[in-house]
């Protein structure tokens, strides 16, 4: 993490003082982007199917991943045919939008989208462009509700539900939007959201993670055996809370290591392991399958939403007419 990272979540200090013009100059521009959109002036587009955007106000992880899986088998489980669409962040290919399928790498599509199609073997589509991935999905995959990973601030995308998630740790930092802090727009902007929820903490509307075991990053089989300790590896926006939860189970990490978001791993970054053991999550696991050593293990997660939220999603699938009967 850069210094101008680590100071969105410290005290008022020198760099935020001197990154401020700047924040300002984010703010006008972003919120003349929105006016227009808003206004009519600049077009959005709309999707045939219904679109439920899963995003945040903040840069860094936030817990969308085990949200949108949540939320697949959710809608699916009450008959809906549900579709994904992301931006693919880390993956690169010559042309977009990319259907998601066997055989696509993390290289390609991004580590978060091969994570959910591992998953859930879901019609996905990724790509820069959110219309297009939209209209590729449409045309190819017969879809009820399209789920779009992030995208909140894609104004030129409508949408009929929004949900923003916030990480109960480090919640806004220290509330200075882009680069003096860490948010993408003022925490105003959540007035207008139709559901906020905390990853983790109390709030009523919150999920907690809960983690299904250990399995080996090399061939995706579950640990039949007790790992008493292990390196740490991540290159997640929170990886104190991944650890934590290490600990929490009696593991002993020998060391902890951070990469950036989205970094694409090689073998080279693991030499310094040796034979030791290595955890790390299931984002980190899906960029290091094909060179994992087999005491290289991930921990899956799964998010546990509160009744609230489900109770409060349900009255928006009906009022936005997804849904019926619930």
């Amino acid at each position: 993490m850069s210094k101008i990272e680590q100071s969105w979540y410290k005290p008022f200090g020198f760099i935020t003082l001197l990154l401020l013009p700047l924040a300002a100059l984010f703010w006008l521009i972003a919120s003349i982007r929105k006016g227009f959109y808003q206004c009519g002036i600049a077009k959005s587009f709309k999707a045939k199917s219904k679109v439920i955007v899963v995003g945040n106000i903040s840069v860094g992880g936030n817990g969308k991943t085990p949200f949108v899986l949540w939320l697949y088998e959710y809608l699916s489980e009450q008959g809906l045919k549900v579709g994904i669409i992301s931006r693919g962040y880390g993956g690169k290919v010559k042309s977009y939008p990319l259907v998601v399928e066997r055989g696509v790498t993390s290289a390609q599509a991004g580590d978060e989208p091969i994570l959910l199609f591992n998953r859930l073997k879901c019609p996905l589509v990724v790509g820069p462009d959110r219309e297009a991935n939209i209209t590729l999905l449409e045309q190819q995959f017969c879809v009820d509700v399209i789920i779009s990973d992030d995208g909140m601030q894609h104004y030129k995308m409508a949408r009929d539900i929004e949900c923003c998630i916030v990480d109960s740790q480090r919640q806004f930092g220290n509330g200075f939007v882009m680069p003096a802090g860490p948010l993408r727009e003022t925490k105003h902007r959540l007035n207008s959201v139709d559901l906020v929820i905390e990853n983790g903490g109390g709030a009523p509307h919150s999920y907690v993670l809960k983690t299904s075991g250990l399995r080996h990053v090399a061939d995706n089989t579950p640990v039949n055996k007790t790992i008493e300790q292990g390196h740490a590896v991540s290159a997640i926006g929170n990886p104190k809370r991944f650890e934590n939860t290490l600990e929490d189970q009696n593991i002993q990490l020998l060391s902890t290591h951070h990469f950036r978001d989205h970094y694409a791993y090689s073998l080279a970054d693991f030499t310094q392991f040796n034979d030791d053991s290595v955890l790390m999550t299931e984002k980190d696991a899906v960029k290091c399958r094909d060179f994992a050593k087999d005491n290289w293990y991930y921990l899956p997660v799964n998010a546990k939403p509160t009744d609230a939220v489900i109770h409060k999603l349900d009255l928006l699938l009906k009022q936005k007419g997804i849904l019926n009967g619930l």
